[in-house]
């Protein structure tokens, strides 16, 4: 007789836009118990899907759900890719990034909905928050970002060590006013959580201290065209009051490294990521707030490019650019 199936431990990771996800997955993703296999579902509002290449490099199993929030009709695309990232895996855990900018009341209603009761076991929601973000009436009076918040089993603020004391007190006085009253709350940096959390335990990571549904409107690719057929794929995505442009590239297109950064550090953008290939080698590119991170990549089927802005860009503007980046003309 077999061993009957169990639930797979499941947590959702939420955070507002560059407040350091996929940084916290990849550092929980090093604290893996060895001999297990674990599953990441990456929802990114953009359409190119560049966190779960960076995802891969740390021996995940990755499925994308590129192009906006994951819970839009139905749920049927978070369904489809969990339903697939489980019978690929066979996890020991499965860890969740939904896009910064949805919903996560939605999801979490999916997961414990009658289909996933035997297949899946909730842990924790854990939050990510940027006290330096708190100062910014915006972000607070953000539905996306009230909704992360309200969803959290556990509350953290990141990115510590960029913030001023006075910032870090005001985040612990915002989040002493929330619901529900002993919720516990924790400050770390570099998106270092402990691995105790996602099965509820009190561990504290070394560096701690103790709607309106709005649909995207943009071409989802799901399956997206060889780049042997097409080597240079752009694409966009508008919703939610953000917009994104995006690009598929052949590897063979060697890309200048300085002239991406540039790119990168338009005051226009709230995020610029980009795995590339470059005449240097590969390169990972991470630009939020004006922060640069370049860390070397492994080598990929093709390099991918993605920035997010709260105002409208002109996508053939920032097309030629990133041509010019990889010395093509016009004509090319």
């Amino acid at each position: 007789m077999s061993d009957p199936v169990r639930p797979v431990p499941t947590n959702l990771i939420l955070g507002f836009l560059g407040v350091g996800k996929t940084t916290a997955i990849l550092d929980l993703l090093r604290q893996k118990p060895e001999g297990e296999v674990w599953a990441v579902l990456v929802n990114e509002f953009g359409e190119v899907g560049i966190d779960g290449a960076i995802l891969e490099n740390e021996g995940a199993v990755v499925r994308e759900i590129p192009g906006g929030c994951m819970c839009c009709v139905a749920g049927l695309p978070m369904q489809i890719g969990l339903n697939q990232l489980i019978a690929r895996a066979k996890p020991d855990r499965l860890l969740i990034e939904p896009t910064g900018l949805g919903h996560p009341s939605q999801i979490l209603d999916t997961l414990t909905g009658e289909h996933y009761q035997d297949v899946l076991k909730l842990g924790p929601v854990i939050t990510l928050v940027d006290p330096r973000k708190l100062e910014d009436p915006r972000v607070l009076d953000n539905v996306q970002f009230r909704d992360q918040v309200a969803a959290a089993d556990i509350l953290v603020a990141n990115k510590t060590d960029l913030c001023t004391d006075n910032q870090v007190h005001a985040f612990d006085q915002w989040s002493a006013r929330l619901a529900p009253e002993g919720r516990p709350v924790y400050h770390t940096h570099n998106g270092h959580l402990s691995v105790g959390w996602l099965d509820g335990t009190a561990a504290l990571p070394e560096v701690s201290e103790p709607h309106a549904h709005h649909h995207h409107q943009g071409k989802t690719l799901d399956i997206p065209p060889s780049v042997d057929e097409n080597p240079w794929q752009l694409v966009t995505n508008r919703g939610q009051g953000h917009n994104s442009i995006g690009w598929r590239i052949h590897p063979e297109l060697m890309l200048d490294e300085n002239a991406i950064l540039a790119m990168a550090m338009d005051d226009r953008l709230l995020r610029f990521k980009a795995v590339v290939h470059t005449r240097d080698g590969w390169r990972v590119v991470n630009v939020v707030d004006g922060a640069v991170t370049i860390l070397p990549g492994e080598p990929r089927e093709l390099s991918q490019v993605e920035l997010i802005s709260a105002e409208a860009l002109d996508a053939s503007e920032m097309d030629q650019l990133l041509r010019a980046a990889a010395g093509l003309t016009d004509q090319d």
